[in-house]
């Protein structure tokens, strides 16, 4: 098991179930949920601004795609994975081979994933730019 107490995480996640779901997964891991949003408009505000460790993201938001917010992340070299139902294929050039949690997962493919993105530094992941 990862040490992941204290990780701070923003949730970006259009379904309310599913949004409570990967919150109370994180804070069984230790992690502390800093936000959680469901609409692109909002989530962008927030990413400009929350101090994060690591956010994870819902590619598709009520019909809108995520990619801004993710733009905004990556500029602020925050790390960030994706997590969908349409697997890598629903990532668009920049974010083609960013990490993708495929749902439904389990705290433990959730837990591996973060682990996996925090160990990777920003400047060696895809679509990240270097400080």
């Amino acid at each position: 098991m990862t040490c992941l107490n204290g990780i701070r995480v923003l949730v970006v996640e259009d379904e309310g179930a599913v949004a409570m779901l990967i919150e109370e997964m994180l804070e069984e891991l230790g992690c502390v949920v800093v936000a959680s949003v469901a609409r692109l408009a909002k989530a962008s505000d927030v990413a400009r601004s929350i101090e994060v460790d690591l956010a994870m993201l819902d590619v598709n938001l009520a019909g809108q795609l995520v990619f801004p917010v993710a733009e905004i992340l990556r500029d602020r070299n925050i790390p960030f994975f994706f997590s969908t139902g349409y697997g890598a294929s629903g990532l668009r050039g920049e974010f083609a081979q960013r990490p993708v949690l495929h749902k439904p997962f389990s705290q433990s493919e959730l837990e591996a994933k973060i682990a996996v993105v925090l160990e990777t530094t920003t400047s060696d992941l895809p679509g990240q730019r270097a400080p």
